[in-house]
């Protein structure tokens, strides 16, 4: 097998950056444990079981593993390390991190946790072996063959990170990209006790205005929210039918996954309730926009996803908080979402941003197929 540029590897490092994100979240209170290095590295077997807990740590670092073992075979690694590496890298990343949970106040290491992340990445391992063994990543090589260019494995990966990215509450439905009162508020916290102290406000100003979006802005950012990704994908994808199934998809994880983070909030009973009538007319018009960009060709694709991208940034920005919107960040900072609570809202972030900058590298690249 010869080694083929894989997105195998981006989505390791990324999926290892939201454990090492999520086990450490919220990063507050670091202190040197009172009995020292003995309590450190002390790892407490829990006497308490929590069922959700298990499942997580057992079920989260599962793609890890699996990362790592197609990774290292699609470069040319032998079975044997792909199935160390998927593994041994996942253990070793759980033991750093329970470690350094023993600094942090607000989270509890465990030699249980241990075993589970550890488990895990072997569980990952050799369900990607079985993969491997079954000819499923042969066929899977093929079939990317024919539906993508060669320089896809980011364009990949942020598709697979766009309905993570809607996980998470926010302010206008398919509205990612905002934070510039986080911005402003961890400037301010950087600067607190310094002659700048209070300066990021007159830097940043705030953008939100005291009232909601108009129907029409709101209707025109959600349309945008969802041609965005379809953009993405079409620079990534050979023409053809093979794009109509991305506006259908991303049609559906729009739906579906905006309902499902509405239900996690407020209750199965509202999941829907988010789908108005100025979201419905946004949802339509932007399929309807993504479907008459399907003849485009990839550089004008790019082209045109850098210009929604902005667009849509823009008109995201506006949009001030509303008191759902509060109740949903809540609800999200607390319980059993704390840790996920800023992997979501990280990914919700800067989501537009990294597709942005990958539409622009597309646009400047000089190989046939970017055309």
């Amino acid at each position: 097998m010869s080694a083929q540029r894989s997105s195998a590897w981006p989505l390791a490092a990324l999926w290892a950056a939201l454990i090492v994100y999520a086990s450490l979240y919220p990063f507050t209170g670091w202190r040197w444990p009172p009995g020292g290095v003995g309590d450190l590295l002390a790892l407490p077997w829990p006497r308490v079981r929590l069922p959700f807990d298990e499942s997580s740590n057992l079920l989260g670092y599962m793609p890890l593993g699996a990362l790592l073992y197609g990774a290292v075979v699609r470069s040319r690694g032998r079975p044997a390390v792909a199935f160390g590496c998927g593994f041994v890298l996942p253990a070793l990343l759980s033991l750093a991190m329970e470690l350094t949970q023993g600094l942090l106040p607000l989270r509890v290491p465990s030699l249980k946790d241990l075993a589970l992340n550890s488990a895990g990445g072997l569980l990952g391992a050799l369900l990607a072996a079985g993969l491997a063994t079954s000819g499923a990543v042969d066929r899977w090589q093929r079939l990317r063959e024919r539906w993508f260019v060669r320089q896809s494995a980011a364009a990949l990966v942020l598709m697979l990170l766009w309905p993570l990215g809607l996980l998470f509450p926010q302010p206008v439905p398919l509205g990612l990209g905002q934070f510039g009162d986080e911005l402003r508020g961890g400037i301010d916290a950087v600067l607190a006790g310094t002659p700048w102290a209070g300066d990021a406000s007159r830097w940043l100003p705030p953008v939100t205005p005291g009232g909601p979006l108009s129907p029409g802005a709101e209707s025109l950012a959600i349309a945008l929210g969802l041609l965005a990704p379809c953009l993405v994908a079409f620079a990534a994808t050979r023409g053809g039918a093979r794009r109509l199934l991305w506006v259908a998809g991303a049609l559906g994880l729009a739906v579906g996954v905006t309902s499902l983070a509405t239900a996690l909030n407020f209750g199965p009973a509202h999941a829907f309730a988010w789908l108005a009538p100025a979201t419905l007319a946004g949802l339509m018009a932007g399929a309807m926009l993504a479907l008459a960009s399907v003849p485009l060709k990839r550089r004008l694709a790019a082209g045109l996803g850098l210009v929604v991208l902005t667009a849509h940034i823009a008109l995201v920005a506006q949009a001030p908080s509303d008191p759902y919107y509060a109740a949903s960040l809540k609800a999200w900072e607390q319980g059993r979402f704390i840790r996920f609570h800023g992997v979501a809202q990280w990914i919700g972030w800067f989501w537009p941003y990294a597709a942005g900058l990958w539409l622009l590298l597309r646009l400047g690249a000089r190989d046939d197929e970017a055309r």
